[in-house]
């Protein structure tokens, strides 16, 4: 297959990465420990076949561009700049300091000045892959703490995208001890942020407009075909264009290109055509990490990897657990954003080769990188499971909280949080996209309405407009006890999530056994799962749309003849 490697890396990386993931699975490992290691198998550092590193990284690329296309079609630029307070200066915070933090190790370890600051910008940026993998497989994308997640991704990507601009610039000056002229890097400077703010700009004026049109319009041809080859081609088309035009990233272009296509009604379509192309190259994406790792790094520095290592899994997620709880944000959001940050990826290994290329960074500091990178993608999901067993802990400080809320006190304003006047009212779960319509069709009804949410942007939103809300986990005692189910008419949980919405119905029940409670759910199983609770009513989405459609039909007098 010598003359044909597209094929043999793409075929090796595949079946290599299913062979090594499905022993993970059966050991109990992240799956990510397979394809790395099918990774270092095809790598040049290890005998036997050696896979196009070359080819193996531009795969990579397009499953990266593919993954960021995906999260901005559920990320909408109101969701963007709803965190910016947060994300922008947390981001440029942590970043910071895990710089910082570089410069000190190299210091100590006797680094050029440049090497070293290289070295600490490569340690603080987080990778986009791991990140939305995680967040996703929690479904976290929609809630507060998934979209500071990704606005504090969009930051630190736009800060690499500057420096990978900068770095050839002052990359000679700085690698010769040489000054470096205000007045050129200025220029440099000005010149890269504007042709960012155009391409902004141009996404937001023109692409807004053009993209979705664009798909309305191959929607009417009726052809599927063309609608995914339509899709495919706006993802990877604006990605690359731009690129090459404004001098951004893939990732960012392919971003911005999904967020606009965002605002077309058959963005869940586009969605759904993008997620097969989408998670096959995200898997070529640690195979080529696993190619670049030369493991006798780690026996020749161990001392200096484990540091590296220190830094990204705990120096930058403490500073970013700082900053946002310094933001005044839950502990939760606080927990769950350092364990996010708490790994490298592709842009700290674009930035690192761009140092090496410009004699700025030894090879052996970028071997260094690489070790640690992989160490802190294999130790993130260990961490974020450390992070799942804390939530039955977070739960009960959260519920305790919203107790202590719910209590009367003594004050001139009145207290939003408490039910116990509240008689004949319908208690909703969730202020989500089905439980905003919920509520506000309850409020145009006129019936009293008590929401429980954990969100505090969605606590704010409700406050605002008047509706009584308790902050706090929904599936425990203290919390249902304050919503005064006794009293209730009715409980509509909204929850997405299965298992949560029946543990919510099993400690309702509990409270009040005659209480009419209805629910949502997504699947058969889910259905069965929310009766054998003692549910009332289970809304499938399937089945809505099939009753809603027979009785149209039935309205229309379409009704069959009966036989004589």
């Amino acid at each position: 297959m010598h003359g044909a490697p597209l094929i043999a890396t793409l075929v090796s990386g595949i079946v290599l990465a299913f062979a090594f993931a499905a022993l993970a699975h059966r050991l109990k490992l992240p799956v990510l420990a397979g394809y790395l290691l099918a990774g270092v198998v095809v790598g040049p550092f290890t005998p036997g076949y050696v896979a196009d590193g070359h080819i193996a990284h531009e795969l990579a690329e397009v499953g990266v561009v593919l993954l960021m296309f995906g999260v901005g079609l559920h990320f909408s630029l109101k969701d963007l700049l709803a965190v910016k307070s947060i994300a922008i200066p947390g981001a440029l915070g942590q970043m910071a300091v895990a710089t910082m933090l570089g410069l000190l190790l190299g210091r100590a370890l006797g680094w050029p000045f440049a090497q070293g600051f290289v070295f600490g910008l490569a340690l603080s940026a987080a990778s986009t892959v791991v990140l939305l993998r995680a967040m996703e497989e929690r479904r976290l994308m929609e809630t507060e703490r998934g979209r500071i997640a990704v606005g504090w991704l969009i930051v630190e990507d736009l800060a690499m995208v500057l420096a990978l601009v900068l770095l050839p610039a002052v990359g000679g000056a700085l690698a010769v001890g040489q000054g470096v002229s205000f007045v050129a890097l200025a220029g440099t400077v000005g010149l890269a942020i504007g042709k960012v703010t155009l391409f902004v700009a141009l996404m937001l004026v023109v692409g807004k407009r053009l993209i979705p049109w664009i798909l309305a319009r191959v929607a009417i041809s009726g052809s599927r075909e063309l609608f995914r080859l339509a899709v495919l081609a706006i993802a990877l088309g604006v990605a690359f264009g731009v690129a090459g035009a404004f001098g951004v990233s893939f990732e960012l272009g392919a971003f911005f290109a999904g967020m606009m296509m965002g605002e077309s009604k058959l963005a869940h379509d586009a969605a759904e055509e993008t997620l097969p192309l989408r998670d096959a190259f995200a898997v070529l994406f640690f195979v080529s990490i696993g190619m670049l790792f030369n493991y006798r790094v780690v026996f020749a520095e161990p001392l200096v990897v484990l540091a590296a290592l220190a830094i990204i899994v705990l120096g930058k997620s403490l500073a970013a657990f700082a900053i946002v709880l310094a933001s005044r944000r839950p502990l939760r959001t606080a927990l769950t954003i350092a364990v996010s940050l708490a790994q490298i990826g592709e842009f700290s290994f674009i930035l690192i080769g761009v140092g090496v290329t410009q004699q700025m960074v030894s090879k052996e500091a970028q071997d260094v990188l690489l070790a640690a990178a992989i160490m802190s993608i294999l130790l993130n999901p260990l961490l974020f499971k450390l992070f799942d067993r804390a939530k039955p802990w977070l739960d009960a400080r959260e519920a305790a909280q919203a107790a202590m809320e719910a209590a009367p006190v003594a004050s001139d304003e009145p207290v939003p949080e408490q039910a116990g006047d509240l008689a004949g009212h319908v208690v909703v779960v969730g202020y989500g996209r089905v439980g905003r319509l919920i509520c506000d069709e309850l409020r145009r009804r006129g019936w009293p309405l008590l929401v429980m949410e954990m969100e505090p942007e969605r606590i704010e939103a409700l406050r605002a407009q008047g509706i009584r809300t308790i902050s706090g986990h929904a599936a425990r005692d203290e919390a249902l006890a304050a919503a005064n189910l006794g009293a209730a008419k009715a409980l509509l949980v909204t929850a997405p999530d299965a298992f949560e919405a029946g543990e919510i119905v099993r400690v309702a029940r509990r409270i009040n056994p005659r209480l009419p409670i209805h629910a949502c759910a997504g699947s058969g199983a889910a259905v069965a799962h929310l009766r054998e609770q003692g549910i009332d009513l289970v809304v499938s989405g399937e089945r809505e749309m099939a009753r809603g459609m027979l009785e149209q039909l039935a309205a229309d007098g379409a009704a069959p003849a009966t036989a004589a």
